[in-house]
């Protein structure tokens, strides 16, 4: 029935980071919609915003907020999720949902259009997975593919886009007050973060992970369909403000040879490959930042392997677009064709 004609968008958590991501690129790829509908709390009901030529008012979400709405992108928060995605598939919307809050649900797919887009089907609820794993994946797939990954080692270096807007603000208030020499509090953070960096300020569970490493691990099983494959993760907050980077280091079930990495990278979709010895130049948030591909460089074999099954990798990929919103408006487009 979508895709029989355009269909009818929401935005829930459209003032926030992920939220102006949605409007920016829906606008930019000029994704088919008949109707779009901004909602938010009520602290930010009442806002204007631009959209192809248009002024529209963010409403205040509520129960009737999903009627006549074919698919709703959340981008909110978890509990906001878990209260409002009933009542949006209830009036018909199929949600996408950008939080935690469905992800490791057996019944609810999690989906990363370049890796496992059969995973949609007819499901009312998809879940969008963490940025850091959509990042990661976005290079692992492609060579998991082709030659079996059998275990995973990757340290992220996560900017603080990934803690959303307010967070990104205190980064560059406290660099200000830093530089000015004039006093600063912690707010988003725990700790300073601004020329700081410290371990990713999730809660850290019993086994010595915190969250946003067992995300990477669980989520990473699930999108693969490999609930055995070894992964350990070591997640880190850094003054950057835009856009994730992580080294990973792959062990591969049989020899591979770096040439052959690069040539199947080279062919991934979503991924573009910098990786310039003779200049020093490789990934970096800074180029990463704004872009849809994921930046993939230090392509080299692992000497710590001789038996050649050992690769590592650096990564770069924008956490607001293809870490979040670019990967939550892909879903919508595969459900609206």
């Amino acid at each position: 029935m979508i895709a029989a004609m355009k269909p009818s968008y929401a935005i829930l958590g459209a003032t926030g980071a992920v939220g102006r991501e949605f409007l920016a690129i829906l606008e930019q790829r000029a994704t088919p919609m008949r109707s779009l509908r901004l909602l938010a709390s009520a602290r930010s009901a009442g806002q204007r915003v631009d959209f192809r030529g248009e002024k529209l008012t963010v409403e205040e979400i509520g129960p009737k907020s999903f009627e006549g709405i074919d698919i709703a992108l959340f981008s909110a928060g978890a509990s906001v999720s878990k209260e409002w995605a009933p009542v949006a598939t209830k009036a018909g919307a199929r949600v996408i949902d950008n939080s935690s809050a469905f992800r490791m649900d057996p019944a609810i797919p999690l989906v990363i259009p370049e890796i496992n887009p059969q995973a949609i089907g007819n499901a009312r609820i998809i879940a969008n997975p963490n940025c850091s794993t959509i990042i990661m994946n976005m290079a692992v797939w492609p060579l998991h593919k082709r030659h079996r990954v059998r275990r995973i080692v990757v340290s992220t270096y996560q900017a603080v886009s990934g803690a959303g807007w307010s967070a990104m603000q205190e980064l560059e208030h406290q660099s200000r007050a830093v530089l000015s020499g004039t006093s600063h509090d912690t707010g988003i953070f725990p700790h300073q973060i601004a020329f700081n960096l410290f371990s990713h300020n999730t809660a850290i569970g019993p086994d010595g992970y915190n969250v946003e490493e067992t995300k990477l691990v669980q989520e990473t099983r699930k999108i693969f369909a490999e609930p055995n494959l070894a992964i350990t993760a070591t997640c880190i907050r850094v003054p950057v403000m835009r856009a994730h980077s992580e080294s990973i280091n792959l062990t591969f079930e049989s020899p591979i040879s770096e040439v052959t990495v690069r040539e199947i990278l080279t062919e991934a979709p979503g991924v573009l490959i910098v990786d310039d010895r003779a200049a020093n130049k490789f990934p970096m948030p800074l180029d990463a930042s704004g872009q849809d591909d994921v930046l993939v460089g230090r392509i080299r074999q692992d000497i710590s392997q001789p038996d050649g099954r050992g690769i590592d990798l650096f990564v770069s990929g924008d956490q607001l677009r293809k870490g979040a919103a670019l990967n939550t408006i892909q879903i919508a487009e595969c459900i609206g064709r």
